[in-house]
């Protein structure tokens, strides 16, 4: 197309409809001139429409400087080493007040191994989004967030897609119950979800909302330099349910989340007589969780002796737990039956006890708790009152919390009931001293539980100054091992390709200059997948929440492949080229003898599969399952609510000398409906065109004649190199898992056979042998993989959960879990020194902060993270800065209660962030300088049409605008919708963040507990850096790659591109971008309509000095479509929306 063609300045950005040009010119939109020296490679380059925008803002210079100056950054030793700190030695003192210095970290690594509109009123549609997220060395206590899907599973919920991790690590302290390492086993941190299902309640029919779519204490003293909060004394506290735990996960995390006070948290003021460590070292304070799976609160008493300072631990928790002594016999009705027994004649009680004569009694564990959170769980020992552990934690940790609970339960087959608890107060191990000891494990009446019931520990706090794995950025040094405590280790030496939207038409973004004289390309994702199939000789393996057949890759005009990816894939396999497609089976999606149902979700898995009856393309539809040894309540809820999420196509490809060689796409983007876009994001010119057969606006039912279509925007990645493998890997664990026969169906042929053994295919290359680009080479790519997954999801995990420590897993009741990308997630941000730059379609988390609904459950430790590096960085007195993109609501109608839940959650995090930054400033001095949107600012994007009167399309579609038929059957306020709002946001899908233009994370895991989690949604994603392209390696702004991909992805949203740009993190970028953003709001808004060049908006909320956040005055709700912006809640707390 003409419109394609590059040029200095952007070419009109859409090839298919551009605006009409006899508009008169709208008011001046226009970006002001930043008044800079322009950059050699940056100069500014506007989008050239036909006529002038306007609503100028003033320069930067003209923004006011700052009272304070930040030195400049010091530039980090080349390669300086930054080796995790090892566990601390028995002989390290308890109670040494040796000034913290950095620590190495010791890791051991794993070994490689829509449908036509019908004539009457469009309405909002009611839509929900779940959301998510290994017990090693290393770990990152955070909370799973819920991820949107496509749909929702339940009535009156629209479609939607969709964790803090925890791990156990080895340690070179050996202790004499300890004979082997694999004694050392790995826990999870989440919470069992059981009873959720009795206690969510999800809007029916009747309540479903449908709309026109048309307007609508006293203080304690801190220690020296550290935050301190009150806490007051009483005689009782609550613990809620065990819940999910951010560095391990527990099964899953529940509305009861484990760790959640209602009441005051005191501390017995005597020393326990049985610690082994100095007698200062310990105040011993007991408290209780309850049932994991309980409904109920329990009762936890707790000391009456005096309040306990709460302090905030901002580091690693390194804790062991060895081993208890003389638990009692939980399993009463077993010892009531034993003890009938024995009343019997020796021969008839032997005869009735048969094989059964052994001692049934309690099945013990232990999980660890700081504040509100979960941080940790031990395996469970079944029949067993003096349990030998010896399970190592290393636990990242970013909580104010008073003390640190050891909750000892007995694990039942529904549930668990408690038998006492230990408690350490923060006080005491806030130094850095390690505590190590026997305590007395006392009971609800702050008696011992049993005499002589005794809990062996030891606990140590590394703060973050001492661990210097995240002094020095991300990558830093050719020694740098990735992200350690994961089930996938560093592969070196591999290409990656970065993709923007489903489609970049040639020339639609400017050019970008970066290092050593390369060009940013601009990758089309749909393009190279539909050649990458195309081109395959052996297999094609694809994993999806929503594969759709009948959906077109390539819409080019110009394009001679029309095909779609049915026509596409069957014709492979015709080829003799292995199809495997793996796809999450909705279970509201059926076809029972003749009879169908498409599934709320509308992910059309039923109609795929059909699709591919009778053709050699293999469909293995995969629910989201349980294990056999939940309840059957958890087994209804998981299979009911949570999905398979990972969206993954596996390919070979050309490796040279007539072999073949693995390559892999992952990231956010479906292969369905909805989902193919470009950087313009047209709402209504494309309508009869590109987008003809694939309209998606899950906000409207009914006719949505003449309504927009929901612009899409995500992320997306290919891989090439070692890394792929491990995709493939990922993808075979999972698809033997399902594949394996149930029920009926174990009659039946298994699915095992239909994967290709690559290691007995010779013109295959294997991982081992796979080809890498050299260290050296500019444009060599390191990449690990990462997942959310259980192992009721993939087949290779260990049967044993002691077994679990090698392989970075964490323990939850009865199931295995890898939580591996909140662990990068975490690793990652503190890492960060200059900026970190999320899109992301949820963001919630770190719920234990938050200023009510502490016990949510939502503790993943993202937004925490994000704030107190923020926080850290304000005290030194330098730049940095954080930048979010989220949608402008959760997809489907926002006055929809699963939506407004959803913002509520939102809108507390980001209270409860921009709360820490803004003390930060307090304690800095800094109040009257600066503001904290000055160091973190959140986005949404939006778009808007100006109407062309010669094009058609641009009025209606699909009928004319002015047809008698639709102006009678829509009312006149949809009328005024479509016809003089022309505008609607663009949904944010992304799932990924990029770090100080050094390193990036992309995949399908949203920032919530459901995609954090593990043992809710599975995810997968990739995270990835450019040796050659670091701080460490340029001593200033990496130009590689990521630094591209960044200001590619600025440009789609700004419309430009400026020299500021290059320096996120300082505060002259900041307010640009920000003004930006508010002038494109203040257009969208605008009563006259105008072209929008930019697409980046300020997220429609007001953020005072102090911290607070609010609707923007007289914008409380969004436009056009209503819903309360701060969200609103009136039901009961559930574990769907977080």
């Amino acid at each position: 197309m003409d419109h394609n063609g590059s040029s200095a300045q952007y070419p009109y950005p859409y090839p298919y409809h551009p605006p009409p040009p006899g508009n008169p010119p709208p008011p001046n939109y226009q970006y002001p001139p930043p008044n800079l020296d322009p950059h050699p490679s940056y100069n500014h380059q506007p989008y050239p429409y036909p006529y002038p925008p306007s609503y100028g803002y003033p320069p930067p210079s003209a923004y006011p400087a700052p009272a304070t100056s930040y030195p400049s950054h010091p530039p980090p030793d080349a390669y300086p080493s930054a080796p995790p700190p090892p566990p601390p030695t028995s002989e390290t003192p308890p109670n040494s007040t040796t000034p913290f210095t950095p620590l190495e970290y010791q890791h051991h690594y794993p070994p490689n191994h829509h449908q036509s509109p019908q004539f009457s009123n469009p309405h909002l549609q009611h839509q929900s989004s779940f959301q998510h997220g290994s017990s090693a060395s290393y770990y990152y206590p955070h909370l799973p967030a819920i991820s949107t899907h496509g749909g929702s599973s339940f009535p009156g919920h629209g479609r939607h897609e969709s964790c803090p991790p925890l791990g156990t690590g080895s340690s070179t302290h050996q202790d004499n119950l300890c004979d082997t390492p694999s004694s050392n086993s790995s826990y999870s941190p989440y919470p069992p979800l059981d009873d959720m299902l009795s206690n969510v309640h999800l809007n029916d029919h009747e309540a479903r909302p449908s709309a026109p779519a048309s307007p609508a204490s006293s203080l304690i003293p801190a220690l020296p330099g550290s935050p301190s909060l009150s806490h007051q004394t009483s005689s009782m506290g609550y613990y809620r349910q065990e819940a999910g735990f951010y560095g391990y996960p527990n099964d899953s995390f529940s509305s009861h989340y484990e760790g959640a006070y209602l009441g005051h948290v005191d501390s017995f003021g005597s020393a326990s007589p049985y610690a082994t460590a100095s007698p200062s070292a310990h105040v011993h304070s007991p408290s209780f969780d309850g049932s994991p799976q309980g409904t109920s609160l329990q009762i936890v008493p707790f000391g009456t002796k005096g309040s306990l300072r709460v302090l905030l631990l901002h580091g690693n928790l390194d804790i062991w737990v060895y081993d208890a002594q003389k638990l009692p016999n939980m399993d009463m009705f077993h010892k009531r039956l034993g003890d009938m027994l024995n009343k019997f004649p020796a021969n008839l009680s032997n005869k009735i006890e048969g094989q059964v004569s052994d001692k049934i009694t309690s099945d013990p564990y232990v999980s660890i708790s700081v504040g509100r959170a979960v941080l940790g769980r031990t395996y469970v020992l079944s029949n067993s009152e003096n349990p030998i552990w010896c399970q190592h934690f290393y636990v990242p940790v970013a909580h104010h919390a008073a003390e640190v609970h050891f909750v000892v339960k007995d694990s039942d087959v529904v549930g668990s009931q408690l038998i006492g608890a230990v408690s350490i107060p923060v006080e005491q191990i806030y130094s850095g001293s390690k505590i190590e000891g026997i305590y007395p494990i006392l009971n609800s009446s702050r008696k011992p539980c049993k005499p002589g019931a005794m809990l062996r520990i030891s606990i140590q706090y590394i703060p973050m100054e001492r661990l210097s794995i995240y002094h020095h950025g991300v990558g830093a040094g050719p020694d740098y091992q990735g992200v350690p405590g994961t089930y996938f280790p560093l592969r070196k030496g591999g290409r990656v390709t970065l993709y923007q939207d489903a489609h970049v038409p040639d020339g639609f973004l400017p050019n970008l200059n970066l290092d050593n004289g390369m060009s940013y390309v601009h990758g089309q994702c749909w393009r190279d997948i539909f050649d990458a199939i195309r081109q395959a000789k052996r297999l094609v393996y694809i994993t999806g929440w929503s594969v759709w057949h009948k959906v077109r890759l390539i819409r080019d005009a110009a394009c001679p492949f029309d095909s779609s990816l049915g026509e596409l894939l069957r014709s492979k396999s015709q080829e003799g080229v292995r199809v495997l497609l793996l796809v999450w089976d909705d279970p509201t999606s059926r076809s029972i003898l003749g009879y169908r149902t498409d599934g709320i979700m509308a992910t059309h898995d039923e109609e795929t599969r059909r699709f591919f009856k009778h053709s050699s393309v293999q469909v293995l539809l995969c629910p989201r399952i349980a294990g056999k040894k939940h309840s059957w309540v958890k087994q209804r809820e998981v299979e009911t609510i949570y999905t398979h999420h990972q969206k993954t196509v596996i390919v070979d490809t050309d490796a040279g000398y007539n072999r073949r060689k693995i390559m892999a796409f992952v990231g956010g983007l479906d292969l369905c409906d909805g989902r193919y876009d470009t950087p313009h994001h047209p709402l209504f010119r494309t309508l009869e065109t590109v987008h003809k057969d694939d309209y998606h606006n899950p906000t409207f039912t009914g006719s949505v004649s003449g309504c927009p279509r929901e612009p899409w925007h995500d992320l997306h990645s290919r891989i090439d190199g070692p890394a792929a493998y491990d995709v493939l890997t990922n993808f075979e664990e999972r698809w033997f898992k399902a594949a394996k026969p149930r029920g009926l169906k174990k009659l039946k042929t298994s699915y095992d056979d239909a994967l290709l053994r690559i290691d007995r295919i010779p013109d295959i290359v294997a991982a081992s042998d796979a080809p890498c680009v050299g260290e050296n080479d500019p444009e060599t790519w390191h990449v690990q993989i990462f997942r959310s997954i259980d192992s009721n999801s993939v087949r290779g995990f260990p049967k044993d959960p002691k077994d679990a420590t090698p392989k970075n897993l964490m323990c939850g009741k009865n199931v295995l879990i890898d939580m591996s990308i909140h662990t990068a997630y975490v690793k990652a941000i503190r890492a960060a020194q200059h900026f970190i730059y999320i899109e992301n379609q949820y963001f919630i988390g770190s719920s234990y902060n938050w200023s009510s609904y502490k016990d949510l459950g939502a503790n993943n430790l993202i937004p925490m993270e994000i704030a107190l590096k923020i926080a850290d960085k304000i005290k030194a007195h330098e730049r940095f800065a954080a930048y979010i993109v989220i949608p402008m609501w959760p997809e489907g109608v926002p006055t929809g209660a699963a939506t407004q839940r959803i913002l509520f959650w939102q809108h507390k995090t980001m209270q409860m962030m921009y709360e820490t930054i803004s003390k930060a400033l307090v304690e800095a001095g800094l109040e009257d300088a600066f503001s904290p949107t000055d160091y973190l600012n959140f986005f949404c994007l939006g778009n808007r049409e100006a109407i062309n009167p010669n094009d058609s399309a641009g009025l209606s579609s699909p009928h004319a605008a002015n047809s008698p038929q639709v102006y009678f059957s829509l009312s006149t306020s949809a009328l005024d919708y479509w016809n003089h709002s022309r505008r609607f946001m663009i949904y944010v899908h992304s799932k990924g963040m990029i770090v100080d233009d050094e390193y990036v994370i992309l995949g399908s895991a949203n920032i919530n507990q459901r995609s954090m989690e593990g043992s809710r949604d599975t995810e997968i994603a990739m995270g990835a850096y450019q040796p050659q392209h670091t701080w460490a390696r340029k001593q200033r702004t990496p130009l590689g790659q990521i630094h591209g991909y960044r200001m590619s992805l600025w440009a789609e949203h700004l419309a430009t591109v400026e020299d500021c740009f290059t320096q996120p993190e300082g505060l002259d970028c900041v307010r640009r971008v920000r003004s930006m953003a508010e002038l494109n709001w203040k257009q969208f808004l605008d009563d006259e309509v105008t072209e929008m060049r930019g697409h980046l908006m300020k997220y429609p909320v007001e953020v005072e000095r102090s911290g607070k956040v609010k609707p923007l005055p007289g914008c409380e709700t969004f436009p056009d479509v209503g819903g309360n912006i701060v969200g609103s809640f009136i039901a009961i707390q559930e574990n769907l929306t977080i």
